[in-house]
């Protein structure tokens, strides 16, 4: 049960696409706001979708380069 491979010690950090797919759907979710007239919350919804694209692109750098 705690019995762990040395492949599964050793392997690469591993991260799913999840930041990227938040990104896009805060992404959507400012593009309506804006189209309603919601600019404060299209604004702060663009804000987190560029912080989650940040986080996405480090951690696919960091996973490539271990």
């Amino acid at each position: 049960m705690l019995q762990q491979t040395f492949a599964q010690v050793l392997s690469p950090v591993q991260f799913s696409g999840d930041f990227l797919y938040y990104a896009l759907v805060f992404f959507v979710l400012a593009l309506v706001a804006y189209a309603v007239g919601a600019q404060g919350i299209a604004g702060l919804s663009m804000d987190i979708a560029k912080i989650l694209v940040v986080v996405f692109l480090v951690l696919a750098v960091v996973a490539l380069l271990l």
